[in-house]
This record gives C-alpha cells, sequence and structure tokens, in this order.
C-alpha cells in the first residue's frame, strides 16, 4: 500500500471520528438557543497538525458539510460563515503556525478593526481585547498549549465578528461574555491539547506495534505519552 493510499484511509478515519465528536455537545453558545459548542472543537483543528494546514482544512470541510447535510438546514452566506470559517481558520492555522508566525497576528488585528468599526462594537470595546491573548501565545507556538489556545481563539475571532454583524447583539452582553469567553477558551485549548497527545500518542503506538510507517503523517513524538 503506497503512502497516498495510506493518507485517504487515515483521513477518512479522521474525520469519521470528526464527525462523531461534531454531535457531541458541550454547551449552548450565549444569544443563541439553538447554537451549541461541541467536542469537534477539540479535534477539528488537530488535523492542520497531524496531516498539513491544506488536508486538514478539508478534513474539516468535509465534516461540516456532511453535517450539514445530515441537519438538512439551508446555508446561506451568513451561516457559510459562521458555521464554516472559524474551524478551517483553525486547523490551517494549527498546522501552520509552526513555520509562519506572521500569522499570529494579522487575523486577530483585522478582528479588532472590524469589531471596533460596527457601533456596537466600538461600545463593547474591551471585547475584542481579548484577541490579544493568541498574538501573545501564538509566539509560543512550540508549546503545545500556548499554540492550541492561540488556534481557538482564532476562531473565536471570525465567529464572534460575525455573530456581531449577524445578531447586534447589545454591548452589555459582550462586555459580560469576557470571564465566559476565558473560560471557554482555556477549556478548548486544554482540549486540542489533549487530543493532539492522544492522537500522537494512538499513532507511535500503532506505528511501533504493526511496523507501520507513518511517515506521510506529522507524528510528533515528544507528544506520544508511550514510546515503543
Amino acid at each position: 500500500m503506497d503512502a497516498k493510499m495510506k493518507l485517504g484511509i487515515f483521513l477518512v478515519l479522521f474525520s469519521l471520528v470528526s464527525l462523531v465528536l461534531f454531535n457531541v455537545k458541550l454547551f449552548y453558545i450565549v444569544g443563541s438557543e439553538s447554537k451549541y459548542f461541541t467536542m469537534f472543537q477539540f479535534i477539528g483543528p488537530i488535523g492542520g497538525g497531524l496531516f498539513s494546514p491544506l488536508i486538514g482544512v478539508l478534513s474539516v470541510l468535509l465534516v461540516e458539510l456532511l453535517a450539514n447535510i445530515n441537519s438538512g438546514i439551508p446555508l446561506d452566506a451568513l451561516k457559510l460563515v459562521q458555521m464554516f470559517l472559524p474551524m478551517v481558520f483553525a486547523a490551517y492555522y494549527f498546522g501552520a503556525i509552526k513555520n509562519n508566525q506572521k500569522l499570529t497576528f494579522v487575523l486577530p488585528v483585522l478582528g479588532m478593526l472590524l469589531f471596533w468599526l460596527n457601533p456596537i462594537g466600538r461600545e463593547a470595546w474591551g471585547y475584542p481585547l481579548l484577541w490579544l491573548i493568541p498574538i501573545v501565545a501564538g509566539y509560543f507556538s512550540k508549546n503545545l498549549f500556548a499554540r492550541s489556545l492561540a488556534t481557538t481563539f482564532q476562531a473565536h475571532i471570525i465567529g464572534s465578528v460575525a455573530w456581531l454583524y449577524a445578531t447586534g447583539m447589545a454591548a452589555p452582553l459582550w462586555w459580560g461574555l469576557i470571564p465566559v469567553v476565558l473560560f471557554e477558551r482555556t477549556i478548548f485549548a486544554c482540549g486540542i491539547s489533549a487530543t493532539y497527545i492522544a492522537f500522537n500518542t494512538l499513532l507511535e503506538a500503532v506505528s511501533a506495534l504493526t511496523k507501520t510507517d507513518f511517515s506521510f503523517m506529522n507524528i510528533e513524538k515528544k507528544y506520544a505519552l508511550i514510546k515503543l
């Protein structure tokens, strides 16, 4: 079996696991009675690290497309931005940040500007200051938790700006969300880190026990808990 076929098989398996986790609810998004975060927040971004940034993006798109088809909810331009772009960019960022530090500040700065251009955003001026966190964390991307924290905040930026322009949520609610965001993004960063460690450990163990060549994937052996 050649490397391309192995890559295709593992991409399908990874996407299937991601699709299952897409349907495991964590908690509702504040301001919405129907939208919620799922465990896809933990696994979606790491495809960019395990495979490559572009393949990670393809995996996210595949999972989100299948999930949307399954839900039967029609897509419009706004739903496309809210549903697809946050995790797409998170997957790309998680895989690319180690080799492209410029990604660290581009989206946070753009997000802050777009937020403050909105009248409600100017009233809630302190909320986008949260996006200084991924700028700082991104410069410590060799640390898995910092990399994961920067990644989940990149997704948060796109989701927040889209939510602001879509709903016009009142400024006091944005101010009240600041501690909630700090808590939820810390949880997501822990989840991304733990999931990445779990996959690296599993792949390293399978590689050692079956003598399978996983050179077509980006296994970071330092994150494998079991070294055989």
